[in-house]
């Protein structure tokens, strides 16, 4: 399991790091399209659409992405976007997780699916325009998900005595939740020395926060981290009512592509609004 896990890690890598690294945005937008597409099938599956009807909807969903950025959608402002997206994301928080797995199921597949693929768009949309604001930005919302979600795991696995929601994912911990937080505390004044040598042209995420002052660079940054625990919950959630462990197997060893990027989706968009008012 480890070594296929290794090799899918790379096989990813050798895609992303090109289209990361390229001087224009086309190649990261295409690739970031390609797994919209993927997380829209994966999410139609979820949500009891048949095999066929999922393949055709994310791939529907792909193209009206694409004509969204051919029309010149990805050059425009989206801060009401970001704002709506967070208000969103608080509510599905607030309501899902406490009506849980029967909460979910009671509401109708339309309803449920058209919410999913509008949150994944809003998270492709915020992915693509925080790589345009600067490949230092994107990097600093990228590394703030995968400390919060290291430093969590480790520090469920070795203090969890609390958990967090037992009914939805038996494995987090209140510990867990806090340890991802005091990690990402601890990265923060990396990124602020990284942007002081002016490795990036664009400033970071952090430093964007700390122009704030440091109440409230401090209260952003755990409210991030607190919404890609949600992300991580809403979507363990879903499997549960699918009964499903994995959203797929794409990606082998790893499971779905959503089973990746789960934190990232409410992190991106809030991630934007912050930096953007």
């Amino acid at each position: 399991m480890l070594k296929q896990r290794v090799i899918t890690a790379l096989v990813l890598l050798a895609f992303l790091l090109p289209a990361l690294f390229y001087p224009t945005i086309e190649p990261f937008a295409v690739l970031a399209l390609v797994v919209v597409v993927a997380a829209g099938w994966e999410w139609a599956r979820l949500n009891g659409c048949s095999e066929r009807a999922a393949k055709a909807l994310g791939l529907g969903f792909g193209l009206i992405l694409g004509c969204v950025w051919i029309a010149g959608g990805l050059e425009l402002s989206w801060r009401s976007l970001w704002l709506a997206a967070a208000v969103c994301w608080v509510l599905l928080a607030v309501v899902m997780l406490r009506r849980g797995v029967p909460g979910w199921s009671a509401w109708s597949a339309p309803w449920r699916l058209g919410l999913g693929l509008v949150l994944i768009a809003c998270a492709w949309l915020a992915l693509v325009q925080a790589r345009m604001l600067g490949l230092g930005f994107l990097l600093s919302v990228l590394t703030l998900v995968w400390m919060a979600d290291i430093s969590a795991y480790f520090g469920g696995k070795t203090f969890g005595r609390h958990k967090l929601a037992p009914t939805v994912s038996p494995g987090k911990s209140w510990e867990g939740v806090f340890s991802g937080m005091a990690g990402v505390l601890l990265l923060a004044p990396g990124w602020l020395w990284i942007d002081a040598q002016g490795v990036f042209a664009q400033p970071s995420l952090f430093s964007r926060l700390w122009a704030w002052g440091p109440v409230l660079a401090v209260l952003g940054g755990v409210f991030l981290v607190t919404m890609s625990v949600v992300g991580d919950l809403v979507e363990s959630l879903v499997k549960r009512s699918a009964g499903m462990k994995d959203s797929s197997q794409l990606l082998p060893g790893h499971g779905g592509v959503l089973d990746r990027v789960d934190a990232l989706l409410p992190v991106l968009p809030l991630a934007m609004m912050l930096a953007t008012f």
